[in-house]
């Protein structure tokens, strides 16, 4: 643990917020460490993920990583029995916000679906309409547009930290945590 993060095992928000603001989604998960690649948080089927007008609970468990460094993205991987393995959402202004991860939703996320979907570049019809809804500046979509592209052919190579083995140890570590 570094000075500025909490315990592992510690229970924390992870919020999400639109270009404008306004709140998005808000997952409950567990603080459970740092690597090479950033902080990795992880959720337990049953806990909840909302945004307004919408909550799920979650039926497989899930890690998530923080990227160190100024990346534009979130990675999330998905245990069975879910069919997504990857899902990569990419963001902004992605970082700890005193005791609370948190990052701007920029639409277009990077999935590697385990059917016939395969990987593949989700919801680009938001990012259309978001960037002039919202008014993303010309250098933040063009950014975004060469991460999202960069995201597409690492997670297509299997490349870390995007592979099953660098998830592997963080899965470990919230099953630890778990009640048994």
């Amino acid at each position: 643990m570094t000075a500025d993060r909490p315990a592992v095992g510690t229970r924390l928000l992870f919020r999400w917020r639109k270009w404008d603001g306004t709140p998005h989604w808000v997952h409950e998960c567990v603080y459970l460490g740092s690597d090479r690649w950033g902080d990795w948080f992880g959720q337990l089927p049953g806990w909840r993920s909302a945004r307004p007008g919408r909550e799920v609970a979650l039926d497989a468990a899930c890690v998530e990583l923080l990227p160190s460094g100024s990346q534009a993205w979130v990675l999330t991987r998905n245990a069975a029995p879910s069919k997504t393995r990857v899902y990569i959402d990419v963001a902004w202004d992605a970082r700890w916000d005193g005791p609370e991860p948190t990052a701007i939703d920029m639409d277009l996320d990077v999935v590697h679906r385990l059917d016939e979907a395969g990987v593949y570049v989700d919801d680009r019809d938001e990012w259309d309409e978001h960037r002039t809804a919202y008014g993303y500046p010309a250098d933040v979509q063009e950014r975004l547009e060469r991460i999202t592209a960069d995201l597409e052919r690492d997670v297509r190579a299997d490349a870390a930290p995007f592979d099953d083995e660098t998830s592997r140890r963080w899965f470990g570590v919230l099953h630890g945590l778990a009640p048994s």
